[in-house]
């Protein structure tokens, strides 16, 4: 499956590199609008994740599209020993970098530049991967997912936070409101890119969720995948393992 909706839309790159602009734009407040824009619910959804993933008792972890670290600094309250982040915007990066040092973390976790598509390590190599918010930013879902699976090990849990759509009234009504008028013009008053949270409402309403989601894991290759919905379904937590 190809996701087709790019950042820019009059721009000749490739949705790879117009996400990695796109991050890059955004990245000096981008941690302070995501609180904003979620209503602060973004942090209570990664605590879940924490747990799913602290119950597995992971030794080697990757979190995927880490972008300023806030997931890998909140896992490394798990067992695990290591702790990378990867993604495809040196900017973002930056200030995840100055996050982990600032809380003396810098021996446990390491954000390296990198392609979720091309993961540069090898085959069943981590305990527990995670990805929040990040899968739908994937130029080809099924082969990110397909990375993601070859470098998981065997049994390991694989954790994706991603927004959502309610399905329900008023909660649809109420959320459809939200993206398509509120989180744009959030975006364009205190962003410095004007597209970038458009195209973030418009590729969470159109990225396939729920038991869609559920059904693109399992062609992968991925085994016991579940959907977790988050307040009122407008974000889920979806878990799998390797076989």
């Amino acid at each position: 499956m190809k996701n087709n909706i790019n950042p820019y839309k009059d721009s000749n790159l490739g949705k790879k590199e117009q996400v990695a602009q796109m991050f890059n734009n955004i990245s000096g407040n981008y941690d302070g609008l995501n609180r904003v824009i979620s209503l602060g619910l973004d942090t209570s959804w990664r605590k879940n994740v924490l747990n799913l993933v602290a119950n597995t008792k992971p030794n080697q972890i990757l979190d995927i599209a880490t972008g300023t670290g806030d997931l890998a600094i909140l896992l490394s309250q798990t067992s695990a020993t290591k702790i990378v982040g990867l993604d495809i915007s040196e900017g973002m990066l930056e200030v995840g970098r100055k996050k982990v040092k600032e809380k003396n973390l810098e021996s446990k976790i390491d954000l390296v530049l990198g392609d979720s598509e091309n993961i540069p390590f090898p085959d069943n190599h981590f305990d527990a991967i995670t990805v929040s918010y990040g899968i739908r930013n994937f130029e080809t879902l099924e082969k990110g997912l397909a990375e993601i699976l070859r470098v998981l090990k065997p049994n390991g849990i694989f954790v994706i936070l991603e927004t959502s759509v309610p399905t329900k009234f008023p909660f649809k009504q109420g959320y459809n409101f939200y993206t398509n008028n509120i989180l744009p013009l959030i975006g364009k008053l205190f962003s410095k890119d004007k597209v970038a949270y458009s195209y973030l409402s418009e590729s969470a309403q159109n990225f396939p969720y729920g038991e869609t989601l559920l059904h693109i894991l399992t062609n992968v290759g991925f085994v016991n995948s579940k959907a977790l919905p988050q307040t009122f379904g407008v974000a889920t937590i979806y878990t799998s393992t390797k076989k």
